[in-house]
């Protein structure tokens, strides 16, 4: 009776690991994301995969205005000319951690580029913890209610967090990357858009 008991007791302790990875799984919905209502699509993991845009299919220009962590204002309209670089990220998404000294080392080395990442998930001590850990150099936009991406759905869809979207000089979306963006890889897209320009 009691080898009977054990099993039973290894069943139900499956059964509710089983149950316990299954509602953690689920509970990465829309409206943990911060797109909720407003976009109205959950977010996956990407695949890494690339799309470019020609010069006359581009869409845009985009402008992107929001508060970063810091309480600073942000308008990539301050940015003209330049190319920009828009990373959405929150601080516990493991391939965001994984890209991130990628995004640092060409923030850090690109002229002509600006870097922004859009946060729709952490409060401003997660969001600045992680910045400080990874000592990112450009601002991040909070954007827990989703606004900012919902506007950037018109243009570009963002399928997936992370997800880097490159606009041209003018503001147009000239490539995306969804998933985590290999240094190489957005590397090259950067070194493109910025020969157009020449």
């Amino acid at each position: 009776m009691r080898g009977k008991t054990f099993k039973v007791v290894q069943v139900v302790v499956a059964v509710g690991i089983v149950i316990g990875l299954v509602a953690a799984l689920a509970a990465c919905t829309s409206e943990d994301s911060g797109a909720g209502d407003v976009v109205g699509q959950g977010y996956v993991s990407g695949d890494g995969s690339v799309q470019t845009y020609d010069l006359g299919e581009r869409k845009g220009p985009v402008a992107i205005t929001g508060t970063a962590f810091e309480g600073d204002d942000v308008d990539t309209a301050d940015w003209a000319g330049d190319v920009v670089v828009v990373n959405t990220w929150y601080a516990s998404c493991a391939p965001c951690r994984a890209e991130a000294p990628d995004l640092v080392d060409l923030a850090n080395s690109k002229d002509g580029v600006q870097f922004l990442g859009i946060n729709t998930e952490d409060d401003a001590g997660a969001a600045l913890a992680f910045q400080r850990t990874f000592e990112v150099p450009y601002p991040s936009i909070e954007d827990r209610t989703g606004e900012v991406i919902a506007g950037l759905n018109g243009v570009v869809p963002l399928q997936a967090v992370p997800t880097t979207v490159l606009l041209d000089q003018e503001g147009n979306v000239a490539a995306r990357v969804i998933g985590q963006a290999e240094h190489s890889t957005l590397e090259a897209l950067i070194d493109e858009v910025l020969a157009e320009a020449a």
